[in-house]
């Protein structure tokens, strides 16, 4: 084999240093374009370990109710202060004879989950509030809250 035939052999079996940055440059912004959305849903699908949760502290709550005359506490109803997956850290707010309070609060990961970082659920009589936002205050508007509560 010639010079010129063995250099053409070795040229056609790899990729030149051009065409491997153009390949990772391309890799790069694929990337940055998937990454974003593919945690939107990774947040979103943790966020029902806190919908569990609370609807689980809401059953615990009427059945305390049904033998007390007020809510109760977390200690009381028998429910845990995390949720089940640990996301979430829960606690009741307030508690009386007419309803109570319910706030779970993003941990750790989770708590990138800047709109709905905070999740509320509030009984008032026989009347159901569920609320979220970015803090404990949980204001989001109605259309926010339909997303942060999958509604």
């Amino acid at each position: 084999m010639n010079a010129s035939a063995h250099a053409t052999y070795h040229r056609a079996h790899g990729f030149t240093l051009i065409e491997t940055l153009i390949a990772v440059g391309i890799a790069g912004v694929l990337s940055s374009i998937a990454y974003p959305r593919l945690e939107g849903h990774v947040l979103r699908a943790r966020r029902t370990d806190a919908l569990v949760t609370l609807m689980q502290a809401q059953l615990a709550q009427e059945r305390y109710r049904a033998d007390h005359r007020s809510y109760g506490s977390l200690a009381e109803t028998g429910m845990p202060s995390t949720s089940a997956a640990g996301y979430y850290a829960v606690a009741v707010v307030s508690t009386s004879e007419d309803g109570y309070d319910l706030l779970a609060s993003a941990s750790a990961r989770q708590a990138r989950d800047t709109h709905c970082r905070f999740l509320r659920l509030s009984s008032v009589g026989a009347r159901l509030v569920y609320a979220s936002g970015r803090d404990d205050a949980t204001s989001n508007g109605d259309d926010a809250n339909r997303k942060c509560w999958g509604r």
